[in-house]
């Protein structure tokens, strides 16, 4: 389509006027375009100025904390415990228990601090029987570990009374009681023991005791 002839010379002067004004207007976008790209190199430039020198981040494995030390393991308090009430109440051999008898015909045994009117009551049968242990046919250190089990028992059952069987000693060598003496001497070591006698000929007589308990701290 062919453009339309110019017909005269105002039309000539508008379409002058349109061209210079969109050179105006290029010139204006121009400058406009310069002056903000100015602006952020200026603002770049105090940024960096602010800032100072940057440094690249560091890696971070690199800055990582080294791991915490391995805790120690926790201390078995109770086993502990546990383990010195067994040696406590560990029954030794070597203690000599005829010091602590009194040298009566029974050899009868009283707690310091006891009258010996406690005696004479157990000896009469003041206390009923509770219960009892036969130790015939143990080995020694059987018999240790099982009276030992026993009257730990007995005193935390509330029992205040019971009868220790040991024997005469008649089917050993040479016909002497082997526990009896052990047996006193293991009964004297326990803190539950208050006393103890020679049982009557009815109970037993001189192959066993009867052995009175301190009183027990549960109901």
């Amino acid at each position: 389509m062919k453009a339309e002839p110019i017909k005269d010379l105002r039309e000539l002067k508008g379409l002058k006027k349109q061209i210079e004004r969109q050179a105006q207007i290029r010139a204006e976008q121009e400058a406009a375009r310069i002056e903000a790209q100015r602006r952020q190199q200026a603002e770049q430039q105090l940024f960096s100025q602010s800032v100072g020198a940057v440094r690249p981040l560091a890696d971070k494995h690199r800055n990582k904390k080294p791991p915490a030390a391995p805790r120690p393991q926790p201390v078995p308090v109770q086993q502990r415990l546990d383990d010195q009430a067994v040696m406590r109440e560990a029954l030794s051999d070597e203690f000599d228990v005829e010091t602590l008898l009194d040298t009566d015909e029974a050899l009868s045994y009283r707690r310091p601090g006891l009258g010996p009117d406690v005696v004479r009551k157990l000896r009469r049968g003041g206390w009923r029987l509770q219960g009892q242990i036969d130790l015939h046919g143990f080995r020694r250190e059987d018999a240790r570990q099982a009276l030992a089990d026993f009257i730990r028992e007995a005193h935390k059952t509330g029992w205040r009374c019971v009868r220790v069987v040991h024997g005469k000693g008649l089917g050993s060598p040479g016909k002497t009681p082997v526990l009896k003496g052990r047996v006193q001497s293991w009964l004297v070591q326990k803190k539950e023991v208050l006393a103890f006698v020679q049982a009557r000929p009815a109970e037993g007589g001189a192959g066993a005791l009867v052995v009175l308990l301190a009183p027990s701290a549960t109901p």
